[in-house]
């Protein structure tokens, strides 16, 4: 009896000294085992999910009614798939993402960087007559001067070697580049290879991506730069083409990124799209499923 009593007055001076209220101590048995529960508090409810679990089933919910989104476009237009890649957020989305499409015109995005990725390995900057292609290629999109510059980099091997170190898996170089196959979780790796300071391009091979997919024709300015809002940048590489093994139809794709000032917005988005019966309605389309991401991803 004397160790309880001992046990209970210890008790009570811990609780008048620290200012807490009455602790129940169970009587039964060995009375240390329920003092010690109720002293290291031991019988608390668990903590809730923490800030970054939250943020983590939000982004799963968005991706989810994203998902019904494009389901319910898909039922009523061509085929299509879309990719983004969050770098504020590390998000990831993908509808339809390994399905392969001819690039067209997009993969003079690729071109660019193998470009800029061989004068690296010179140690010198591009030469004057590779940027005499290189900008026409980009900036409005000139198929002459993407066919010189192709060949110039050493055509189907060169590019295709060049992918691997890009990152690139799922994209399969043609000798007539239009009809290169890629897909769009592969175009926002790309993208996001663009301006990764811990991938293969530089600072300077970097700034010159970003400045000419930056300056595009007025009238190639469509696609993910529709989902920009005031004050944001973005950048882009459209591609378009009919053939008569098609029937006719168009294939119509978008590449690029939207980024804010302050940091908050840092997005990468790839649309492509094929079977569209014009490229109007192919512009409309990818506009479309770009604008949709927006909506429902919240970036």
């Amino acid at each position: 009896m004397r160790r309880s009593r001992n046990l209970l007055i210890a008790v009570a001076a811990a609780v008048i000294l620290g200012g807490g209220g009455l602790i129940a101590l169970g009587m039964g048995g060995d009375d240390s085992g329920g003092a010690v529960a109720a002293l290291t508090g031991k019988d608390k409810k668990p903590a809730g999910p923490s800030p970054e679990e939250l943020a983590r089933i939000e982004r799963a919910k968005r991706a989810k009614q994203l998902d019904a989104a494009l389901k319910q476009v898909a039922a009523e237009t061509p085929d299509f798939s879309v990719a983004v890649i969050d770098r504020k957020t590390g998000q990831t989305y993908a509808y339809q993402g390994a399905t392969k499409f001819d690039t067209a015109s997009i993969v003079k995005a690729q071109i660019l960087a193998c470009e800029l990725l061989k004068a690296q390995d010179a140690d010198r900057e591009p030469t004057e007559s590779e940027m005499a292609l290189a900008k026409p290629m980009i900036q409005f999109s000139d198929n002459n001067a993407t066919t010189e510059l192709f060949e110039h980099l050493g055509g189907k091997s060169a590019i295709t070697k060049c992918n691997k170190r890009m990152g690139l898996t799922q994209t399969t170089v043609n000798r007539a580049w239009g009809l290169t196959k890629t897909t769009a979780t592969d175009q926002v790796k790309l993208l996001t290879r663009l301006v990764d300071p811990r991938g293969p391009l530089d600072e300077k091979s970097r700034k010159t991506a970003f400045t000419l997919m930056n300056t595009v024709a007025d009238e190639q300015d469509w696609g993910v730069p529709s989902v920009a809002k005031p004050g944001e940048t973005t950048t882009v590489k459209n591609g378009w083409d009919t053939r008569s093994a098609d029937g006719g139809l168009w294939a119509v794709n978008t590449i690029g990124r939207v980024t804010s000032p302050d940091g908050n917005v840092d997005v990468s988005v790839a649309v492509l799209s094929h079977n569209n019966p014009s490229m109007d309605s192919g512009i409309a389309l990818v506009e479309k499923v770009a604008q949709l991401t927006r909506e429902h991803l919240k970036y």
